[in-house]
Order: C-alpha cells, then sequence, then structure tokens
C-alpha cells in the first residue's frame, strides 16, 4: 500500500546522508520533498501543509542543529510526526464493564464490513472471548447469505432471523434492520455472549436514508463502539466521506480494509488526523487471519523503511509450536545431527505464520530487495517440500545415500526436474555443516579471528604460534637437545634489573645506544 511513499521518503532520505550541517536551503530542499510525496499518495492537502509545517519548524530548531547526525534526526523527526497523524498511540476496543460489549460497524457499501466483522469475531475469539455476529444488512441481496458463510468460517454464531432482500425485492427489504439489532442483542444476553457485532447496511454513496438508518440502530443498542469501515483504496474522497459518517453516527474508531492493495494509502494518513478519531484495526489480505490491531508507530516505521519487527515476533509467538521448537532447541544443544525431517518440520511452522512475501517486507530495508520479494513465488516451498516428502524415511535422515537413480525416482515423485533434487540437497549439506559448527560451539562460519565465531583459518599476515620443534630420533643427540632446553630455561630464568622490558640480558644495557629522541632514555630505566 506505501510502497510508491516509502520509496519517495526514502530517496529524500538518502540525499542528507554525510551532511555534517543541514543548511535552511538543505531543510527547504527536503520537507518539499516530503510534501510532494504525501500529495502524490494522495494524503488530504490540509494533513499534508500541517505535517510539513510542523516538520520544518523542528528542522530548524536546536533539536537538529545541535544533533550529532542531522539527517538521522531529520528521520526522528519525521517518523514521530508520522506517528502523530496516524493516531499517536494503539487504541484497543473498550469492554463492557457489564453484559455484552456491543460493536457496530458502518461503512459504505463494498468497504468490506461484512467480511471483516467475521476478521474481527475470530480476532476477538483467539482473545478468549465469545462474540456473535448480527445481520442487519438487509438489503444488499445476499448479504445475510454471506454473513452466515464468514461466521460458519469462523467458528462464530450468526443471529439472521430474515434472510434479506433477493435481486427482485430491493425496494422493499423483509425484516426491519433496527428491529433485528435490538432482537440480536437480547438473543446475545440470553445465550451469554460477551460480544455483540452488528453489520449494518451501505451505499455506493453518502446517502441521507442510510445514514438514518445506521442513527437509529446506534439509539437502538447503545454500542460501545462504533466501527467506521473504510476503503483504503478510495483517495481523496476518504475524508469526505470519513466526515460524513462522523457527523451521521459519530464512529469511535476507524478500520482500514483493503490495505494489501496496490493504491497509494492516503486515506490511511488523512482519516485519522482529520476526524480526531483513532484507526484501530487494519485488513491487510482476503483470509480471516489478514487482520491485526493498528500500531501508529509500526506503521510509521513500515513506511520509512525501517521494518516491523515487533508484528513478525508477534505472528510467529502466535502460531509457532512450542513443543516443536523446544524439542529443536534440545536437539541442537545434544549436538545431534539436522535431518530433513527437522527441515520439514521447520518448512511447516513457517507456513502457518503466513505469507513468505508479507513476513519479508516487514524486515529492516526490505524497499531496496522489493522487486525480488515481488518475484518471489510462494510455490516453491510446496516444490521443496514435495521433494522432501518423495523422499522415505531412511533417505530424509540419512541422505548422503541418495544416489542418482535414487536422486531421479525422488525428481519424478515431486514433478520436478533432477537439478532441483541436486540443488535441494546441496543447500541442505551447507545447512547441516553450519548447524554442526554452531552447535560445537564454533559459532557462525566464515567469520576467523572473532573469539566463538569460528570460521577457521587465521588472519591473512597475522603470526601462527611457534611450533614446537621435533626432538631427534638419536637418544645421544635427543639428550644433547635436552641439556641445551633446560640451559636455555635457566638463562631465562634470570633476573633482568634494567631493559627487561625490552629483553635483554643483564645490568648492561644502555638506551643511549638506540636511536632514541633525547630525555627518553629515562623511560626505559637505563644509564643516568
Amino acid at each position: 500500500m506505501f510502497n510508491s511513499l516509502s520509496d519517495r521518503l526514502t530517496a529524500t532520505f538518502k540525499n542528507l546522508r554525510g551532511k555534517g550541517r543541514l543548511t535552511e536551503a538543505d531543510v527547504d530542499a527536503t520537507v518539499r520533498e516530503i510534501r510532494r510525496a504525501l500529495l502524490d499518495a494522495d494524503v488530504a492537502v490540509p494533513v499534508v501543509r500541517e505535517f510539513t509545517a510542523r516538520v520544518r519548524e523542528r528542522a530548524l530548531g536546536a533539536e537538529v542543529s545541535g544533533a550529532l547526525n542531522p539527517s538521522q534526526q531529520i528521520v526522528k523527526i519525521v517518523n514521530e510526526e508520522l506517528v502523530e497523524i496516524l493516531g499517536g498511540e494503539t487504541r484497543r476496543i473498550r469492554l463492557a464493564k457489564t453484559g455484552p460489549t456491543i460493536i457496530m460497524l458502518a461503512g459504505l457499501q463494498g468497504a468490506g464490513k461484512t467480511t471483516l466483522a467475521g476478521k474481527l469475531s475470530k480476532f476477538l475469539k483467539a482473545q478468549g472471548h465469545s462474540p456473535m455476529l448480527v445481520a442487519c444488512d438487509l438489503q444488499r441481496p445476499n448479504a445475510v447469505t454471506q454473513l452466515q458463510v464468514v461466521g460458519q468460517r469462523a467458528g462464530v454464531p450468526v443471529y439472521a432471523p430474515h434472510p434479506g432482500a433477493t435481486s427482485t425485492e430491493l425496494d422493499h427489504p423483509a425484516g426491519d434492520p433496527v428491529a433485528v439489532a435490538r432482537a440480536g442483542v437480547e438473543e446475545a444476553k440470553r445465550t451469554l455472549h460477551d460480544v455483540v457485532i452488528v453489520d449494518t447496511a451501505g451505499r455506493l454513496g453518502v446517502d441521507a436514508d442510510m445514514m438514518e438508518q445506521a442513527r437509529q440502530i446506534r439509539r437502538a443498542i447503545v454500542p460501545n463502539e462504533v466501527l467506521f469501515v473504510i476503503d483504503s483504496m478510495i483517495g481523496q474522497d476518504a475524508v469526505n466521506t470519513a466526515l460524513a459518517f462522523d457527523e451521521g453516527v459519530n464512529f469511535t474508531g476507524i478500520v482500514l480494509s483493503k490495505l494489501d492493495g496496490d493504491a497509494r494509502g492516503g486515506a490511511a494518513l488523512s482519516v485519522a488526523s482529520v476526524t480526531g478519531k483513532p484507526v484501530m484495526f487494519a485488513s491487510t489480505g482476503e483470509g480471516l487471519d489478514d487482520f491485526e490491531l493498528f500500531h501508529p508507530d509500526r506503521m510509521a516505521s513500515r513506511i520509512l523503511d525501517m521494518g516491523d519487527v515487533l508484528t513478525l515476533i508477534e505472528q510467529a509467538e502466535k502460531s509457532w509450536d512450542k513443543d516443536e521448537a523446544a524439542r529443536m532447541a534440545k536437539k541442537f544443544a545434544d549436538q545431534e545431527d539436522f535431518t530433513l525431517e527437522d527441515f520439514l518440520a521447520q518448512m511447516q511452522q513457517i507456513r502457518n505464520m503466513g505469507s513468505m512475501k508479507k513476513m519479508l517486507m516487514m524486515m529492516p530495508g526490505a524497499q531496496n530487495i522489493r522487486q525480488q520479494l515481488e518475484q518471489f513465488d510462494e510455490r516453491e516451498i510446496d516444490r521443496v517440500e514435495a521433494i522432501v516428502r518423495s523422499m522415505t524415511p531412511h533417505e530424509r535422515v540419512a541422505p548422503k545415500i541418495i544416489n542418482g537413480s535414487r536422486r531421479a525416482r525422488i525428481a519424478r515423485g515431486s514433478g520436478v526436474h533432477v537439478s532441483e533434487v541436486n540443488g535441494l540437497l546441496e543447500r541442505f549439506a551447507q545447512a547441516q555443516k553450519m548447524m554442526k559448527k554452531m552447535a560445537a560451539g564454533g559459532g557462525m562460519p566464515g567469520m576467523p579471528g572473532m573469539p566463538g565465531m569460528g570460521g577457521g583459518g587465521a588472519r591473512k599476515g597475522a603470526k601462527s604460534a611457534p611450533k614446537k620443534k621435533a626432538r631427534s630420533g638419536n637418544p645421544a643427540k635427543a639428550a644433547q637437545e635436552l641439556r641445551d632446553a633446560e640451559a636455555r630455561r635457566a638463562a631465562g630464568a634470570k633476573a633482568v634489573p634494567t631493559g627487561a622490558s625490552f629483553g635483554q640480558q643483564g645490568g648492561d644495557f644502555d638506551p643511549s645506544q638506540l636511536n632514541l629522541p633525547k630525555g627518553f632514555d629515562k623511560f626505559l630505566g637505563g644509564s643516568k
């Protein structure tokens, strides 16, 4: 969503690197580029003016002029201002103190309210709540059926006493949505559900009848939260739509849908700032799991290509099998061989986390390799898994036994070329060697000279330890060598009162014999 904006801002900050001091012209040029980048991203003009004015004011102040690295300080200022216009801090759902928490969804038709109702219910269910969906969109054909399907996929019950309108009943829908909403809340109380999510009707544009219906539903059920669902791809019109719904239903939070699209994403940077209401959730895909709590600081980091490692860690913790992780840790500590069975288990763990592209795009600096990431084929993981599953259990444990004929059989069984099987086995052999080296305490290979890092090989030009001289095989000569060695040790053990640190013998060392600066001899303890 923010790829274009991120590219423009990153290129702007690159021009500041290496400058020990920023002039007013440098700041003005940077602010000008930031303004253009935001306007190109469809951010509302009032928001752009306010944002760039604050950045310029802070950039020309003592905050930057006194910084050790002015360019990094500018990035810090832009990051903080982005966090501010995105809402400042993370806002979570306020739960009711007594009775069920009532959440009403409002927004235009096509914004994704019905699908989002299922995503939100699954999100809350994972947190230990017992949500129920209420179908109050009785005007759009098959809206009730769609909510029932979404609820079934999320494992959440749906209260839908009326089937809603069909294609021939658009002007006279069956049932009263206000009565359905009121009855749905009562049903949730009776069946002891602690969260009620009410899906309401929308229109293709802001409509007086639709807004009045939403106001009546709000008065009837008195929701704890009214979430305004907005399509992140609608551009400049996002501000007018948000202001209309804020005036009509006074929503308490914003949900950004379709954040995975390729539009310019100005809605996300405009709505929260203009309405003063926080962005609470973001929908990042079509699946029910593509839904996340909105963190303004993390989104700002993504826009500035600083990554979002915290979200990545949270996703890993949510999907990672702790027992499998503990088994692998024990195996690593016991220095057992890393097998293809272990490799397959790790692949499954990664698959559970979701799209590899999305995970890699959360890494710092991912924008620099975005083209490579976009060309990455997610099916490559499926091919690798097919190759491993085409091996026998013994071959997975001992891949060295896989000869040419076996590789051909594995290739036929997995539907790939033999070269792909060869490549996988070669990469696995390298990974196995690395794991062995790390388990043995050698650390990461290829890093010589670092304690505990292994890597083999001394630095070029470094002196190696003196090798012990081999003793002669002649008994008489060996005895003489032993006596000479003892004499050398005895001579080296004598006291050396002067010049000892320079390896000199006796007390007759004269520093004047060296070509030293005048008066330097007194530091060597030699003759006066």
